[in-house]
């Protein structure tokens, strides 16, 4: 199979390491030869629940540092390419059973199994300018931290505009649209 391109993120690792995560694009999307017939899509929204009984649309973090995406909700579909970062943030936009359709934070649509997901949310800091964490939730109060650009960091709580965020030692408050991983609405067309 060949590269068709690749995309860099970064996360945090905590005590000032970060570790570089390459997004492999792999081949053309599509379904294989003798593929099975897709699962039912149930229909989603913020009052159909899918069927994991859980709201459409939703966060999720991955449970692996090894996550295969593939072109639609079956392992007889092909790969798109593989998030290579356990904790990354993702949003599921439709899910069967067994598959959630999620949306990343560069805008990348695929499925992934259900088993790969994890509830534990977490948020990537997309903007390529540092972020000051402050200790309260008030543009006067205090830094606390730093959140470098294109890190993550898990998601304690948010208030209203403002979201508890730690990532290793380091806790503080944003705003909640400073990072990706907070918006209830679907991030993905």
């Amino acid at each position: 199979m060949a590269a068709l391109g690749a995309r860099v993120c970064s996360k945090g690792a905590g005590a000032g390491q970060w570790a570089a995560v390459l997004l492999v694009l792999i081949g053309p999307a599509g379904c294989s030869k003798g593929a099975k017939a897709p699962a039912p899509v149930a229909e989603t929204g913020p009052n159909h629940p899918g069927p994991s009984g859980l709201p459409v649309p939703r966060y999720v973090s991955l449970k692996f540092d090894k996550v295969n995406a593939r072109a639609g909700p079956g392992d007889d579909y092909p790969l798109k390419w593989v998030y290579k970062v356990k904790g990354l943030p993702l949003q599921v936009v439709a899910e069967t059973d067994e598959w959630r359709r999620v949306c990343d934070s560069e805008g990348g649509l695929s499925w992934v199994h259900r088993r790969t997901t994890d509830a534990r949310r977490t948020v990537i800091r997309t903007q390529a300018q540092d972020l000051v964490l402050r200790a309260k939730p008030d543009d006067s109060a205090a830094g606390a931290a730093v959140l470098v650009a294109h890190a993550m960091a898990d998601l304690q709580d948010c208030k209203g505009d403002w979201c508890r965020v730690s990532a290793g030692h380091a806790k503080g408050w944003i705003h909640a649209d400073a990072v990706w991983g907070t918006d209830p609405k679907a991030q993905c067309g």
